[in-house]
């Protein structure tokens, strides 16, 4: 069995941005003795139910939320210690921690290193400062560098995140942004397309013509762009919104795309997990303090949890491994799908994709190519069964 990938979820942020439609919650007062116990009884649950025999491997931890830099050092050391105890962590164990530039000083990045984070991702989100005022960020072009800096002293392994395809955003302007960025540190980085998302304040801005965002071909225009700035600075794309070094791409994140097992813990937290032989999907409560009730009265904020049909996998295999530059190895899928690759597709779509262009063959493993991942989410709307 593949090494579990274990996500931990922090809800809290200082701020709201307005294009942000994560489980993320600003309050004036964040309990956090209260919220980090949860997580470890949390935990404790799955623990009990995915290691009944003591083997099963922990290969990756992951930090997101919300602002995980919000968290004391303290309460990160301590679950990272109670992971490892209830699970035999690899010996490579990759530990990521989420961080925002206006959370970052030296002395709580050096307490996250020693609580045992080996990855920081940074959320840069542009390094204009006209832009992140207009996407309320908190944080300074100036203070991100320096954040950026700062990190790279303190870590092996960083990465960042950019968005792009911003309002008036131009290519000579993000070929400089993106090039300034990749001079500070270029070992990995999340770089993605704005999207209005439903129930953000970007969503009532655009709805009232107050932002424009650039259309289809200029949009398409800085994503290829993209593409080639980072390979000027050793980066390849090996997922749609990804680019690493070879060796530097996010072990967590690939088993997601690789459609490995995974657990979630926190609030509006979900999971795909092996139990009784059967894949399941698991989601927890999504408001944070419903969910702390939750944990406190029954040792799970776990809401439902179902077994996935094999037209399920299939289409969540799809969907997930076409994001990726290696594509979808057809072993592995009928593996974990029960389901023949070539039978969960539209042979149709599938032939003429291949004659465009689109995907491609290598051996027994099917691959968008970058044309194709650019027009990735038309492709699979015709393409997936």
């Amino acid at each position: 069995m593949t090494p579990l990938a274990l996500y931990v979820h922090w809800p809290f942020c200082l701020a709201k941005c307005p294009y942000c439609d994560f489980n993320s919650h600003v309050r004036e007062v964040v309990p956090e003795r209260r919220f980090a116990a949860c997580l470890g009884r949390e935990l404790a649950h799955e623990a009990a139910r995915l290691n009944r025999d003591g083997t099963r491997r922990l290969g990756s931890i992951f930090f997101g939320g919300g602002t995980p830099s919000l968290m004391e050092p303290a309460s990160v050391a301590a679950l990272i210690e109670q992971a490892c105890a209830l699970f035999t962590p690899a010996e490579d164990l990759e530990i990521t921690l989420e961080a925002n530039p206006t959370s970052v000083e030296a002395g709580r990045l050096r307490g996250f290193r020693d609580a045992g984070v080996n990855r920081l991702s940074l959320g840069v989100q542009a390094l204009d400062d006209a832009a992140l005022q207009r996407l309320g960020r908190g944080h300074s072009a100036r203070e991100a560098i320096a954040a950026l800096e700062l990190a790279r002293t303190l870590f092996g392994r960083i990465s960042f995140d950019l968005i792009y395809a911003r309002p008036d955003q131009s290519l000579t302007a993000w070929d400089q942004e993106l090039g300034t960025a990749l001079d500070l540190v270029s070992d990995h980085l999340s770089l993605y397309q704005l999207t209005i998302e439903p129930g953000t304040r970007y969503e009532a801005l655009h709805r009232q013509g107050l932002i424009t965002l650039p259309n289809d071909d200029d949009a398409a225009a800085l994503y290829e762009a993209t593409a080639s700035i980072a390979a000027r600075h050793g980066l390849a794309a090996y997922e749609v919104s990804n680019y690493a070094r070879p060796g530097a791409e996010s072990r967590h994140n690939l088993a997601y795309w690789r459609y490995q097992d995974y657990a979630g813990i926190g609030p509006g937290a979900h999971g795909r997990l092996t139990l009784d032989g059967a894949l399941h999907a698991t989601r927890r409560h999504r408001a944070p303090e419903p969910w702390a009730d939750l944990v406190e009265r029954h040792g799970t904020g776990e809401t439902s949890t179902a077994p996935l049909s094999a037209r399920d996998r299939a289409r969540e295999m799809l969907l997930m491994g076409l994001r990726l530059s290696e594509g979808i190895d057809a072993e592995a899928f009928a593996a974990r799908t029960g389901t023949a690759l070539a039978a969960a597709l539209d042979s149709d779509v599938l032939q003429a994709a291949g004659d465009e262009g689109y995907l491609v063959w290598h051996g027994d493993c099917l691959a968008a190519t970058p044309a194709g991942r650019l027009r990735l989410d038309a492709l699979l709307g015709a393409l997936v069964l």
